[in-house]
């Protein structure tokens, strides 16, 4: 047996999450069927981070045991070939079987990404939260360095989070506007469930000028997730990067510029 590393995007408006469940479509059960389809025997897939019902991801990790002999570039186009459009493997590798997708991982960055009008796109589907009210983004901005450090996030954290510590490392949080679109970027070690969704739904209060700046420290002293906003749409979050020590080798991604519409939604 070896193990083989994959990197997979998706636009999970149509799926129940990344996790296998009964009955539901999610990302896990048409990934592995399409890599299994490759390999000729079942494949479990392990990845960086479970993403939630309509959550997309630019760069989700995962890992698998297999014994079947294949070429990168076999896994990659055959794993493509069985997947629907909405998935897609964009390489794979051989690593060391001491390498994990959840547990080698050093830090994850999210995109949440927000269009921002006062009347409705017919272009923009799921691919973004849209925002009617206008957002100012340097309240925001200046929202953003109050949560930075390493803190007990209890007030970023949803109910169902079975996370044994509320604790985090928040090391990268900006909000950037480019023209009607808006993006907040965060890096921490780890994410609590929901934790950048209501990060999000934070900063747009305050860019909708509900609440001061200030407010942010308020609400992560509190420790308590009654005192924060309301959790953001799923429609604009994105799992964009996930890093690992460079001795793996993994393929990286550019950073992409957010000065223009094409760079900030995928695709799009």
């Amino acid at each position: 047996m070896h193990r083989v590393a994959v990197g997979i995007e998706y636009r999970g408006a149509a799926f129940a999450g990344w996790q296998t469940q009964q009955s539901l479509r999610t990302v896990q059960a048409e990934t592995e069927k399409a890599l299994g389809e490759v390999a000729a025997h079942k494949i479990n897939l392990i990845c960086a981070g479970r993403t939630d019902a309509g959550v997309h991801a630019r760069e989700q990790i995962a890992h698998f045991e297999t014994d079947a002999r294949r070429t990168m570039r076999a896994w990659t186009l055959g794993a493509n070939t069985n997947l629907p459009a909405d998935i897609s493997l964009t390489w794979a590798m051989p690593v060391p079987a001491h390498f994990h997708a959840r547990y080698s991982a050093e830090a994850r960055t999210y995109r949440y990404i927000i269009f921002n009008r006062w009347v409705r796109s017919a272009l923009v589907g799921k691919s973004a939260a849209t925002v009617f009210q206008p957002l100012d983004r340097d309240r925001m901005a200046a929202a953003s360095p109050l949560l930075l450090g390493k803190h007990d996030f209890s007030a970023f954290r949803s109910l169902q989070c079975q996370s044994h510590s509320p604790v985090r490392r928040l090391t990268r949080l900006t909000v950037e506007r480019a023209g009607e679109w808006l993006t907040i970027e965060a890096t921490a070690n780890a994410f609590l469930h929901h934790m950048m969704r209501n990060i999000a739904g934070l900063l747009i209060a305050v860019g909708k000028g509900e609440h001061p700046p200030d407010w942010a420290r308020e609400v992560l002293e509190s420790r308590d997730r009654t005192r924060c906003a309301a959790t953001a749409h799923a429609d604009g979050l994105y799992l964009w990067h996930v890093t690992y020590p460079v001795a793996f080798r993994l393929p990286g991604r550019e950073v992409i510029d957010i000065g223009s519409r094409s760079a900030i939604i995928p695709g799009l």
